[in-house]
């Protein structure tokens, strides 16, 4: 069949779940048997989130082929397990890029270049996944149908609020997509009805105004999934069909759920699925059973005994250690335990209240992050949970704050430390990756993507990862384990036990004497799923019970 196409849009307020409901969508279509891929358009004019702050964007989730993108690709890798690239997630300023790299190029024949059409035309291409080999190689894999390739379903989620001056030119793309692709697309608006509390009533004024927004456009949402707090009775979601001009059986309601996990079947309940198939032509069929996603919620229901892990970090902000954070509650889940994480600011872990700040926690993962600020405070922190046998997991930053600790505290290198905090340490452990050294751009220039890792057969990562040999785990960073202390390490207990085989890079270390003390130069946390969480993580949580 020809690809058919799915756009989620936002109205009233942002993080109303956006790429919940576009993951939620995707993981419904793969379970009736379809292929389907995700990509969500940022309004923001940065080429990518890698060089924002957390506190402005939350996570940077890095693609197995090695591009930073949106925490909401995140969410869709864990709902569905597709693996995600490049050409999942577009912004702005790539838009605007690869327009302008064209128009320098002299592809555009002396035209004057505007937003409508080169701009719009640019995003369309991209929404449909057509190929273009210019320029820098960012070429994108064509779905199945008119532009050739394999897909069934491309769901595009667009950033930010309908209204916002940034999302224009999307909405523009949007409503030319839907006179051309006819039924192959469908338009899914999620908004917001808020609950007042001193008139005790749900509100839908906000919902027909957003409507009425995205109408002005030219767009005539085809599904509303409408956001509460509270359950909408089938006369308020009447009165919604009937002033939004929206048949009454594709107006969904997306209550408050005890876990994000149970969105999917509360769609899939209502029938949001079944809807999208209705509006598209193609027969709807029997309600797919999704059993192995429903035996995760049992057990997800059933693990009612808390393990505390700390998670000790400088960015006070969930979103922040997204991955990590969902990571720990799937590993939890399916060791019939409900992980509860407690953030630890290591700005304010001294020597004299770590034991204090840490006090409860079974274990410990010491965070990622860049920059000077908090360190001294995870380095105090690895000390406490090595000295006193507290399963510990160190992640990039974190694994490097781990060698640091050891090597003041037990090789005696008093000022050991990495180049990027102390230029001019005599004990540099830590060291700028060679290749990095005559960088100067700062954006996706650090060791991104998947990369190999060679384990050492009877180490505690070999039995984590199933006695497997060689892995393959996504980087960001520059900085690495300076080589030339192995040998002291190794003799001194701290065994490096993960080594890239093309560049001798040192990827994982663990003190095997103790329980569990493990840090990895990678991140895990980009590859555990809902059905398939990380053995690292999973091991982990053991250790912690």
């Amino acid at each position: 069949m020809d690809t058919k196409y799915i756009f989620v849009t936002g109205g009233v307020v942002s993080s109303l779940g956006k790429g919940i409901i576009s993951a939620s969508i995707g993981k419904l279509l793969q379970a009736r048997g379809y292929k389907v891929t995700i990509q969500k358009f940022d309004p923001y004019i940065n080429i990518d989130p890698g060089t924002l702050n957390p506190y402005e964007h939350g996570e940077c989730y890095v693609t197995e082929d090695g591009f930073e993108t949106d925490l909401d690709l995140g969410h869709y890798e864990r709902f569905t397990g597709i693996r995600t690239t490049r050409n999942n997630s577009i912004t702005t300023g790539r838009i605007y890029k690869t327009v302008i790299d064209r128009e320098r190029h002299g592809d555009y024949l002396g035209k004057t270049i505007q937003v409508v059409p080169h701009i719009t035309d640019e995003i369309k291409r991209r929404m449909l996944r057509t190929p273009l080999s210019f320029p820098e190689g960012d070429t994108i894999e064509a779905p199945s149908g008119a532009v050739g390739g394999s897909l069934d379903f491309v769901i595009t989620e667009v950033g930010g609020t309908i209204g916002d001056i940034e999302s224009a030119p999307f909405m523009e793309a949007i409503r030319q997509l839907r006179w051309q692709l006819g039924r192959n697309a469908v338009c899914v608006h999620l908004t917001y009805v808020p609950y007042l509390k001193a008139a005790d009533e749900l509100k839908t004024k906000p919902t027909q105004h957003s409507v009425k927004e995205l109408q002005g456009m030219g767009i005539q949402p085809d599904i509303l999934v409408l956001r509460t707090e509270r359950h909408l009775d089938d006369s308020m979601r009447m009165k919604v069909a009937s002033f939004c001009n929206v048949d009454l059986e594709c107006v969904v309601q997306s209550e408050d759920m005890p876990s994000i996990y149970e969105v999917p079947v509360n769609m899939q309940k209502q029938g949001l699925d079944a809807a999208i198939m209705r509006k598209i032509g193609i027969p709807v069929g029997e309600t797919p059973a999704m059993k192995p996603w429903h035996d995760f919620l049992d057990k997800q229901r059933n693990a009612t005994r808390e393990v505390h892990i700390g998670l000790v970090g400088k960015y006070d902000l969930q979103d922040a250690y997204k991955s990590i954070r969902e990571s720990l509650n799937l590993a939890g889940i399916y060791n019939d335990v409900k992980a509860k994480l407690h953030f630890i600011n290591s700005e304010e872990i001294t020597s004299q209240n770590v034991a204090q700040k840490l006090d409860g926690m079974a274990g410990i993962v010491i965070c990622p992050g860049f920059g000077q600020r908090g360190i001294e405070g995870k380095i105090i922190a690895a000390e406490y949970t090595r000295t006193n046998d507290i399963p510990t997991f160190g992640i990039c930053l974190g694994m490097q704050m781990m060698v640091i600790e050891f090597a003041r505290n037990v090789l005696g290198y008093k000022n050991a430390n990495s180049r990027e905090m102390d230029e001019q340490t005599p004990h540099n452990v830590i060291d700028i990756m060679e290749e990095q050294k005559n960088i100067t751009q700062m954006g996706g220039t650090m060791r991104l993507g998947a990369y190999e890792c060679e384990l050492v057969k009877g180490s505690r990562a070999w039995e984590a990862y199933g006695e497997e040999i060689l892995i393959k785990e996504r980087h960001r960073h520059r900085y690495e384990f300076n080589n030339e202390y192995l040998e002291s390490y190794e003799k001194a207990g701290m065994k490096c036990v993960g080594i890239n085989p093309a560049a001798n890079l040192v990827e994982i270390v663990e003190i095997p004497e103790k329980r569990w003390y493990i840090g990895t130069q990678f991140h895990p946390e980009y590859s555990s799923t809902v059905l398939h969480p990380h053995p690292l993580f999973m091991s982990f949580i053991k250790a912690c019970i």
